[in-house]
């Protein structure tokens, strides 16, 4: 500090909707080819030193000097902890703090208080009283590294920063981190519910800054967008500018769909009357010829102790089953004053209102079937609260599965038709030119029937893998409508030859899939959808193209309607067709044939 080793850089933040550089942060090195080059390794060497608050007073005075030499108009962004900033304010006062930047040639409405904490801010009342003075002086005040660990949300809804600065963690390689995206969509929201403007720190490829600029956060800063050097950047690199001005949007990470939990409220629970162990038979058989309608009746054990009350079921009796027992001959005289326990199912099917799609789906598949006579009984947090029917839980299950394939295919585990018509939005938002594919199979039925469902979705995922694999992951949308239905939602330029490619190497793959009869004949005999048997070449692809330039279609639901017009065409006329083209002589990737569109 006394011999003048210290000097600062500069690094741009960019306002990612303009492209243009919005301010600089002042970044503190040490002498190069030294120990003490990185600023990491000269805080530690200060608090060692017990000088941390002085060597940040000595920063902020290095870094306005030299900002005031140079005469920038833009913002400047100031490291300082939160315990430096109290003390320095305890010290002087914001007035005085004003003057001293002012005296520097730097006007302090220019001037970021960027919050950086070694430590958890212990005392948030006092550092919200030290922010308003700070900012009636026109001093601005920003958190930085928020999401490290360090930083809390308490901390942002006190202080309420003019900008919040997302940590690095959160930008690195968000392009494939559905829970990363989810995050910042999070933190977005947040920032909009207390007027706070976000930068988005660490940013290094262009597809960590597509995604970013899609989301709609305000500036990013990283080594994509600008270095940090000793001269101050009027513009952001090149390569950044480039992204920031491309029309085409990002592919967004998926998330992998989960049902959400409580999905039983969409089942219509029994509200039906209970017994208890010490219930009779005459008693039970009573209940049921009073109630008609009623498939069985829960036993339920008694209050539970030390948690506020409650009824907990340990076994379930099934009207068909009893009442044929108590209508035998001499059952009344016999067992009519015993305990109806004996008869009923003490292994009930128990189903908490919270259970997920995956533990339903287990009760569906076990070995163990009564519940589709006995029904099941319905808990909340072990308590009973009804009862539930058989084919209700089999209507429930079959609902979420569906629910979940329209987020996500569990065949090929591609996006479903939610994603699909999100992502075909938001490119038509985005005002740019894309091409919209729909793929499907022909003769893919006979080939179905021919070998059975195993192989049939053998050739489904064939296509998902060539549908991806002919796509450019940062650029073009891969989705499964359902069946053997996809759609492609591409940027590529040559999407055209992508999809040639598609074409040809499914053709060539598919028949693999055959055995070597199949191979050998070109095909398989198969009733066609009149019934009638016949034979059928190998399985191949049509794809029906859509090229969008702005403008033309008022949603996603009209364009992939033209989408699956297109296809159609496709299918009559063999490989790929562009809506709006003149049909091009067949070439050899073409497949047309005589039986080649029965299942058109």
């Amino acid at each position: 500090m006394r011999q003048g080793g210290l000097r600062a850089v500069f690094q741009p933040i960019v306002d990612l909707k303009s492209a243009a550089v919005h301010a600089h942060e002042a970044l503190i090195r040490g002498p190069e080819d030294s120990p003490l080059h990185r600023p990491d390794a000269l805080l530690r060497a200060a608090q060692d030193e017990g000088l941390l608050y002085e060597f940040e007073l000595f920063c902020l005075q290095v870094a306005l000097r030299r900002w005031g030499a140079l005469r920038q108009p833009g913002r400047l962004f100031l490291n300082i902890s939160a315990n430096a900033l109290s003390r320095l304010v305890d010290v002087g006062g914001t007035t005085l703090l004003a003057q001293g930047i002012r005296n520097l040639q730097v006007s302090p409405r220019k001037v970021v208080l960027e919050i950086t904490e070694h430590e958890r801010v212990h005392d948030v009342d006092a550092l919200c009283e030290v922010s308003r003075a700070l900012q009636s002086e026109g001093l601005a005040l920003a958190l930085d590294d928020f999401g490290d660990g360090r930083s809390s949300l308490r901390l942002w809804s006190q202080l309420k920063p003019d900008i919040v600065k997302i940590d690095k963690y959160f930008s690195h390689d968000i392009h494939e981190s559905a829970d990363r995206l989810k995050t910042l969509q999070a933190l977005l929201q947040i920032a909009d519910v207390f007027g706070t403007s976000l930068v988005a720190e660490g940013i290094e490829h262009e597809a960590e800054l597509r995604v970013i600029r899609d989301l709609g956060v305000t500036y990013g800063q990283g080594w994509l967008l600008g270095r940090p050097g000793a001269e101050v950047s009027a513009e952001p690199a090149r390569e950044a500018v480039g992204v920031l001005l491309d029309t085409r949007v990002a592919v967004l990470p998926e998330q992998r769909y989960v049902a959400q939990r409580g999905q039983l409220r969409h089942l219509s629970i029994i509200d039906a009357p209970t017994l208890t162990p010490a219930t009779s038979n005459d008693e039970a058989a009573a209940m049921f010829q009073a109630n008609p309608g009623l498939h069985a009746m829960a036993v339920l054990e008694g209050t539970l102790q030390g948690d506020g009350g409650g009824d907990r079921p340990i076994a379930i009796l099934n009207r068909q089953q009893f009442m044929d027992h108590y209508a035998t001959l001499y059952f009344r005289e016999i067992h009519g004053r015993k305990s109806c326990i004996k008869h009923a199912n003490r292994e009930p099917r128990l189903i908490e209102r919270n259970f997920d799609i995956e533990e339903l789906v287990g009760i569906l598949t076990s070995q163990d079937q009564r519940y589709l006579s006995d029904g099941f009984i319905v808990t909340d947090n072990g308590r009973y609260v009804g009862l539930g029917t058989g084919d209700q839980l089999v209507r429930s299950v079959t609902e979420l599965r569906l629910e979940a394939a329209r987020h996500a295919n569990p065949l090929t585990s591609l996006p479903g038709n939610i994603p699909i018509s999100l992502h075909m939005q938001r490119l038509l938002d985005s005002g740019g030119a894309f091409t919209v594919c729909y793929l499907d199979l022909d003769n893919f039925k006979p080939f179905n029937d021919h070998y059975g469902y195993w192989r049939g979705d053998e050739m489904i995922r064939l296509l998902a893998r060539l549908a991806a694999a002919h796509s450019d992951p940062q650029r073009d949308f891969v989705g499964h409508v359902g069946g053997d239905d996809f759609m492609i939602l591409f940027q590529s330029e040559d999407w055209r030859s992508r999809c040639e490619r598609i074409i040809a190497t499914f053709a060539r793959q598919a028949r693999e899939l055959y055995d070597e009869e199949g191979r050998t004949r070109g095909g398989v005999e198969a009733e066609d959808r009149q019934g009638v048997r016949r034979f059928f070449p190998c399985t191949t692809v049509s794809i029906g193209a859509v090229r969008v330039a702005g403008g033309e279609y008022r949603d996603a639901e009209e364009l992939a309607t033209k989408a699956s017009l297109s296809k159609h065409e496709a299918k009559l006329a063999g490989g790929l067709h562009v809506m709006g083209e003149v049909a091009a002589p067949a070439r050899a990737l073409s497949h047309q044939d005589n039986g080649a569109h029965a299942d058109a």
